[in-house]
């Protein structure tokens, strides 16, 4: 025994190369799952937010392989911190309009197009003060408003602050706690019914903007996947949003997940563009803009407030909103709609 140990310590070369694959390896791994078209555990659903971290992190493994001077190792970490470089860098450059040929008509449309603007917040637990989103739509004149987390008190609140004067057709499915939400609109609006999959009230309905016709809408709130008991409502809300259709199709709010989880990225596989990442903003975090922790570990910010657009949506601007109280910061965008007849 005392031989065997004493071959180990005298064969440097082999520890050197444990050390480099095993940092490697954690890398290695993460980019295996993200690449895998599938949420595939409730763990990984909770972990694959932070891939942007990851990312960053990952240029660890082949500088260790580098200094231990490990080719093989070396190669396969600069593999891995290309992959997930590949997978987090595209949001951080801007990409108003699509690169499909075949779209350049819609692209040449979108860009002199209606301009619709919409902003998104939620509200924890109806928690924001009245006034300041008011004030909030009063400085950004937003067309479109999606709001979560909206109670019956917060609603009554938001009207008598006079959001209704500034966006007065509405679809409000207040409720207590965070399951209501609300859809305020400066433009006709006819409120339509999602598939329920569970006691969430997603407002949604059609937006009649001049100049584009009918726009669908839907103020997005599935289930927050914090405890495992949640993860079934969470995949069933996210799986029941609409994709793209014949009509201009808009889902804005918060989807307690980001660009790297294989229910957002189904959505985006269907035709639909983050406002976010076309515009080089998609690493702004939304959430926890303020300190909050998890079991006792602080958690840095993830991206997981969205405006999805419809692929014939150009996106003219993106930005991120403080509100008071919220742990969300409010989003918004200028989008440029399809003209009628084009």
């Amino acid at each position: 025994m005392a031989r065997l140990t004493a071959g180990w310590v005298g064969r440097p070369g082999i520890w050197r190369g444990l050390l480099a694959w095993l940092a490697v390896a954690p890398f290695a791994l993460w980019a295996l799952l993200r690449l895998t078209p599938g949420d595939v555990h409730f763990r990984w659903v909770q972990l694959v937010a932070f891939t942007p971290y990851v990312a960053l992190a990952s240029v660890v493994a082949p500088l260790v392989a580098l200094l231990v001077r490990r080719r093989a190792a070396l190669v396969a970490g600069l593999a891995v911190t290309a992959t997930l470089a590949a997978c987090v860098l595209p949001r951080a450059l801007s990409d108003p309009f699509p690169h499909d040929p075949a779209a350049a008509g819609v692209r040449a449309a979108g860009a002199t197009g209606p301009v619709l603007r919409v902003l998104s917040a939620n509200l924890l637990y109806g928690s924001v003060p009245p006034a300041a989103l008011v004030d909030l739509v009063r400085r950004l004149r937003p067309d479109v408003l999606t709001l979560q987390e909206l109670t019956p008190q917060a609603a009554a609140g938001l009207r008598a602050a006079g959001l209704t004067t500034l966006l007065p057709y509405a679809d409000d499915r207040a409720q207590e706690g965070s399951a209501g939400s609300g859809l305020f609109t400066r433009f006709p609006l006819r409120p339509e019914e999602l598939t329920a999959s569970d006691a969430r009230r997603q407002a949604a309905g059609i937006v009649e903007v001049p100049g584009a016709g009918p726009v669908a809408v839907v103020s997005v709130h599935p289930c927050a996947p914090r405890y495992a008991v949640r993860f079934g409502c969470w995949s069933r809300s996210l799986a029941s949003l609409p994709g793209p259709g014949e009509r201009v199709q808009i889902l804005s709010g918060d989807f307690n997940a980001t660009l790297d989880h294989a229910r957002v990225r189904r959505l985006l596989d269907a035709g639909y563009r983050d406002a976010a990442d076309a515009t080089g903003n998609g690493l702004a975090g939304t959430w926890p803009y303020r300190p909050w922790d998890f079991s006792g570990l602080p958690v840095p910010p993830v991206t997981i407030d969205h405006i999805l657009v419809d692929p014939r949506v150009a996106v003219r601007a993106f930005g991120v909103h403080r509100l008071p109280v919220t742990d969300h910061r409010a989003i918004f965008a200028e989008l440029v709609l399809p003209a009628t007849g084009t």
